[in-house]
């Protein structure tokens, strides 16, 4: 990051990539699995928040075009623009999710696809926190992540240098169901980004509800 440049890293690094991100992870099969199991569950026009939507694909235009309200919030200012550009049907907002205001019981479902790994591990507790209290009562959530133990640790993604925390599988769904989450279902692959500056990594996609009552 340039000295003069006072943005969150993830805008910084997500501004870099932009639809090379997108190019690099649009094969995979089990985020596509993670949104048809969030589908079937869904009613009609259901009202859903994607936090870190990046380039609105394969997310927000899939939830958008089985006829939900997507809105879609990314600390990114090129995700957000490609995102509007690229899923009309959809509202994006610039923003980071851990400052902006969200009103209780406000949404259907959440998804939260790989967006938290350049949070602390604190920072992704208080969002998933945050997050819960803004499903309504019943709804649900799909959290991805690379599931592994790592705090603070700097490398390069697709070429650009980032700092990565996460948290072990079991952790991951500890602090889920802290948050006030049932874990209904939980899926692991490894996938292999169609990139040269990227290597095959762990994914984990947690299906999660709400408690109804």
């Amino acid at each position: 990051m340039a000295e003069d440049d006072h943005r969150a890293p993830a805008a910084v690094l997500f501004d870099a990539l932009g639809l090379d991100y997108e190019k690099a992870f649009a094969a995979s099969e089990a985020h596509r699995d993670s949104l048809r199991w969030l589908l079937d569950r869904l009613d009609p026009g259901s009202r859903i928040l994607d936090v870190g939507s990046g380039t609105g694909l394969p997310t927000a235009r899939t939830l958008s075009d089985a006829g939900h309200e997507v809105l879609g919030v990314d600390v990114s200012p090129v995700m957000v623009d490609l995102a509007s550009r690229q899923v009309p049907g959809a509202v994006f907002r610039l923003g980071d999710i851990r400052e902006l205001p969200l009103e209780n019981d406000a949404f259907d479902a959440v998804c939260v696809y790989f967006s938290l790994l350049q949070m602390s591990r604190a920072e992704q507790s208080a969002v998933v926190t945050r997050l819960v209290r803004a499903l309504r009562p019943g709804g649900y959530a799909a959290l991805a992540t690379v599931p592994l133990d790592l705090e603070a640790v700097e490398g390069r993604f697709m070429g650009q240098p980032v700092r990565v925390t996460s948290f072990a599988a079991g952790d991951f769904a500890a602090l889920a169901t802290g948050a006030g989450l049932t874990v209904l279902a939980e899926e692991h692959a490894v996938f292999a980004p169609a990139h040269p500056g990227a290597v095959p990594e762990p994914h984990l996609f947690l299906h999660c509800r709400r408690a109804s009552g």
